[in-house]
């Protein structure tokens, strides 16, 4: 069982734990982009499908999906990658049953098989915890100020912590994904809400490493504060510049000038060295469950692995865990990708347009069902090898 003692992740016996993986994104919380899609929350697009095809129908497709976008291939594969990590990404209405929980509960024993620890994530939280699609958010975020989402919210992590309290290969519980409060008061409600679902957690599960988000999608550790129990890490999400890693303004370059700053390995320390300054003052652990680049293409034409590279050599510099976003995805031309990328272009994927990724299964779904399935298998997707060694040598601190 992990655990952290005087800043750092430790086993068992005592020895130092450094975690490096990468994200399951896109499986188990459906994003639109990973599939080529509008980012339209994943209770949205299932509406529309059930509406489509019938409830029937798209049960019949989640549970397709969710049993080959995923696969004990892919668990398997992961160490080879030398990563001995999995962040895994989830949304709450997953384990609001039995199946749901089953889905976490085969996925972990897959990791005890792989030897790869695993951080459960819940990425989307009842009433949704920030007002994008990645929280399945139509464009409010509830559960700050509604009580009966927030006992909700206690009481799903209260099931979770009973479930996996004995996997000692969980590494811990990233208990809320990027966490959005824009009042005043922000610190208060998220140090509050954080103080409460420990306790109860703990009441439970007193083993595990919980990992804490800091506010505004994972930037504002000092939200959180001051830490308040034992076994915590703080958890920060880093794309800067959002410009070039999200490829939202065309043609820059790496390093270089973007939007009026010079962007190089000095400026990346100096946005991280914040974090680092705060896990030396409180000691606590720094775990960066995201950070990744739009490829522009394989061999880094604009400097992609030029950032990543310089992102990795300041992590090791200060010590922080990572996990890097995301294992796979089908090709886009914004927001952060997949070491696998999907590079065909069949009807579903349709990048011409005008209805592009995921919205077209609402249509070809009954007819091309066994090619839709198909081309979600990893072994369809291309591995983008420069990024997957760039990774891998930076297994250890």
């Amino acid at each position: 069982m992990l655990s952290v003692k005087d800043g750092n992740v430790i086993n068992s016996e005592g020895g130092k734990v450094f975690l490096h993986g990468v994200n399951l994104g896109g499986w188990l919380m459906m994003e639109g982009y990973i599939l080529h899609g509008r980012n339209i929350p994943e209770k949205s697009f299932k509406a529309e499908m059930a509406r489509c095809c019938g409830k029937k129908e798209l049960d019949n497709f989640t549970n397709t999906f969710r049993n080959n976008f995923i696969k004990e291939e892919d668990f398997k594969n992961i160490p080879s990658l030398d990563f001995n990590c999995i962040r895994l990404p989830f949304n709450c209405r997953l384990i609001e049953n039995k199946s749901g929980i089953n889905i976490l509960k085969e996925a972990v024993k897959l990791c005890e098989k792989y030897s790869i620890y695993c951080i459960l994530d819940m990425h989307a939280a009842p009433g949704s915890q920030n007002e994008d699609w990645h929280s399945d958010s139509e464009g409010k975020a509830e559960l700050w100020e509604n009580k009966r989402h927030q006992e909700k919210f206690f009481k799903l992590w209260e099931l979770l912590a009973g479930t996996f309290k004995d996997k000692q290969i969980v590494a811990g519980y990233d208990v809320l994904n990027e966490p959005v409060i824009k009042t005043s008061d922000a610190g208060k409600k998220l140090r509050g809400l954080y103080v409460k679902l420990v306790k109860r957690v703990r009441a439970i599960d007193k083993k595990h490493i919980i990992f804490l988000e800091g506010n505004i999608w994972s930037q504002a550790l000092e939200h959180i504060g001051e830490p308040f129990a034992d076994n915590l890490s703080y958890s920060i999400h880093f794309y800067h510049p959002l410009e070039f890693t999200f490829n939202f303004h065309k043609n820059l370059r790496y390093p270089g000038k973007i939007l009026g700053g010079y962007w190089d390995i000095n400026m990346i320390r100096k946005r991280l060295e914040g974090y680092y300054n705060y896990s030396r003052k409180w000691n606590v652990p720094i775990f960066v469950g995201e950070f990744g680049v739009n490829s522009r293409c394989a061999e880094g034409c604009y400097g992609e692995l030029a950032w990543v590279r310089d992102t990795l050599k300041c992590f090791k510099e200060f010590g922080f865990h990572w996990t890097y976003w995301t294992y796979k995805a089908v090709a886009n031309s914004v927001f952060p990708d997949g070491l696998y990328q999907y590079i065909a272009n069949p009807p579903w994927v349709n990048r011409q347009g005008p209805v592009y990724g995921f919205e077209n299964y609402y249509a070809l779904w009954k007819d091309h069902k066994k090619d839709i399935i198909e081309s979600w298998k990893t072994a369809n997707f291309t591995e983008n090898k420069a990024l997957s060694n760039l990774l891998a040598s930076f297994k250890s601190i």
